[in-house]
């Protein structure tokens, strides 16, 4: 316990007895805090006629930072008869050279508003004290002055003496760095497709005429098959006809003459593919054939097409045709429509009597070579999925990634391409321009990798609630992905002193959650989640040294991993040399002589 003079004696001796005094009991209450994790010192009052000897307890001790904030509780300890009726003592408290207001201790018959003593039985008077932290406060002594008054007369001035060292700040170690979430491609590297020609034919007919053999789509579609033929990408799988009717003949016939239709023009085709010596596709046998009758859902389309026939005519036979079932009744209420029939005969029904020509195939896109060539030499050539399929799949090296999402990124104008350029550009350590990426990619769409990726802007940005607001954003994605969110939400909860919540948020053993299992005063925890995360960064190696400081391990271990941090990072020297974690060692000549 710190015994230190209240001089109001004057008396030159006296203060130099009660100097003497106070450093000698300092020294052995350095060692006592330790234990006992708190820090009580006492002020003598020379002049006892007024008051006795107060102790002051303060807690915690040295005083801690926790989510911004520094608590602390001092309780000032009045021995019996310690303090006369008439008087008071006003204990003036500073952290550094922050004032922290003024403490009223006072005897029974003193009116205010201080904490009343009764003489005789003596007491306590507790303070708490919540401040908001300042940088200023990490290397600071809390200290107290003071004055002693009889009624309302100053009868004696307390000099300025220390009682608590200040501050631990070790939850703002956290690492900010939060993890980044890429956005993936939805690349189909073979896709089905067809390519088709159409046969039209007369009313009622089924016979191929040889205008229709000739047409440009016809012609058309055997080239493409004679080019696929030496195109490695393409695989054809299979043709198929079908054979179609207009609903304005008998329906019964109608069936049998789409069918009459799809033989005659297989047998059509069947003859261009001999004639293109196209041998593999001119056996009809193969080809998928079926006669489909009446097309309705056609006949609409064409009706819809035309812009001979008004719109409520055109209403009136979409009407009759779902109406009215049989067949003969059904023309002879279309024909009933006169000059408008003659339309549907002249514009509609045409091109309804067909049969139609599908080559179904499989298209190969870019092999993964043509894809990494592309990239740095022809990427205009590349879709959007190709780019991302390149970017996060087959390109290794970081900056070879970053441009080829710069070289594509404003004309593809695609959200998740600007997410995954800010991505690699944070991890790159170019904020601004991961920052420009992301909003850009917010822009487009706010998809919850952007809003994670933003989040960790915000945070380097010191702007904790919009990092946090931006988490909570980040949703409807992978398990694996939210489980990123809330490790990167659990660097706010350290901040904002929500060690237990943090610890929860974090899976695996991480620098952060050895961190707040730390800062919760599970010890044991602590070292073994960071012993098993493998992390010989300088911080982690640093915080190790912290744990044995509290751990008790003694001089020689701290300075050995605190030597291991320096030399990994010189700047945490400084760090050291004023970090309150180790103010029990600050006497210490090993200690000195590492941290100077």
């Amino acid at each position: 316990m710190k015994r230190y003079s209240n001089l109001i004696d004057s008396s030159f001796i006296l203060i130099n007895f009660a100097h003497n005094f106070e450093n000698n009991i300092i020294m052995k209450a350095n060692t006592l805090r330790t234990i006992l994790g708190l820090f009580t010192i006492g002020l003598i009052f020379s002049s006892c006629s007024l008051v006795k000897d107060f102790d002051y307890t303060v807690t915690p001790e040295p005083l801690e930072m926790h989510g911004d904030s520094v608590k602390f509780s001092v309780v000032v300890n009045i021995p019996e008869k310690g303090i006369k009726k008439t008087v008071k003592a006003e204990i003036t408290p500073k952290l550094g050279s922050t004032s922290l207001g003024v403490w009223t201790v006072q005897g029974s018959k003193i009116t205010g508003n201080g904490t009343v003593i009764e003489y005789k039985p003596g007491g306590t008077a507790t303070f708490e004290m919540s401040l908001a932290y300042d940088p200023s406060f990490e290397a600071a002594d809390l200290i107290l002055t003071g004055k002693v008054f009889k009624k309302d007369k100053e009868k004696a001035e307390l000099p300025e003496q220390k009682i608590a060292d200040a501050t631990i700040i070790t939850p703002l170690m956290v690492r900010k760095s939060f993890g980044m979430l890429n956005q993936s491609d939805e690349l189909v590297r073979v896709v089905n497709k067809s390519v088709s020609a159409v046969i039209n034919f007369d009313k009622g007919q089924s016979l191929v005429k040889s205008k229709e053999i000739k047409d440009e789509d016809i012609r058309t579609l055997v080239t493409w098959i004679d080019s696929a033929q030496n195109n490695s990408k393409i695989e054809i799988e299979s043709i198929s006809v079908r054979g179609y009717a207009s609903p304005d003949g008998e329906f019964a016939k109608n069936g049998d003459l789409s069918t009459e239709r799809v033989e005659s023009a297989s047998k059509s085709f069947a003859k261009l593919m001999k004639k293109a010596k196209l041998d593999k596709y001119m056996d009809i046998a193969t080809y998928d054939k079926k006669g489909l009758g009446e097309d309705f859902e056609e006949f609409k389309k064409q009706l819809a097409a035309t812009e001979s026939i008004s719109e409520g005519d055109k209403n009136l036979f979409v009407r009759i045709l779902e109406r009215v079932s049989d067949p003969e009744a059904r023309e002879k209420e279309m024909v009933t429509l006169g000059k408008s029939f003659k339309l549907l005969e002249k514009d509609v029904f045409p091109n309804i009597r067909r049969s139609v020509i599908t080559v179904n195939y499989k298209e190969s896109g870019l092999t993964d070579d043509e894809m990494i060539s592309f990239s740095s030499n022809n990427t205009d050539t590349l879709t959007v999925e190709e780019v991302l399929f390149t970017g996060e799949t087959l390109l290794k090296d970081i900056n070879s990634r970053i441009a080829l999402y710069n070289s594509v990124a404003s004309s593809l104008n695609d959200s998740r391409v600007f997410n995954n350029l800010g991505a690699l550009n944070y991890i790159q350590g170019n904020v601004s321009g991961a920052k420009e990426n992301l909003e850009a990619s917010a822009a487009i769409v706010e998809s919850g990798e952007t809003m994670n990726n933003l989040a960790a802007i915000a945070i380097l940005e010191d702007d904790r609630s919009k990092s946090r607001t931006l988490l909570s954003a980040a949703k409807g994605m992978s398990t694996e992905k939210m489980a990123t969110v809330k490790t990167n939400t659990a660097a706010l909860d350290i901040l904002d002193g929500n060690y237990s919540t943090a610890e929860g948020n974090i899976s695996g053993n991480t620098f952060n959650k050895a961190l707040s299992q730390l800062l919760q005063g599970n010890l044991t925890d602590a070292e073994s989640t960071l012993a098993s995360s493998d992390d010989n960064e300088a911080d982690a190696i640093y915080l190790s040294a912290i744990m044995a400081a509290r751990s008790g391990s003694g001089v020689s271990d701290v300075v050995a991993k605190l030597s291991m941090a320096i030399e990994a990072d010189s700047n945490l020297k400084s760090k050291a040399a004023k970090d309150r974690e180790f103010v029990k060692f600050f006497n210490d000549e090993a200690f000195k002589s590492t941290v100077e």
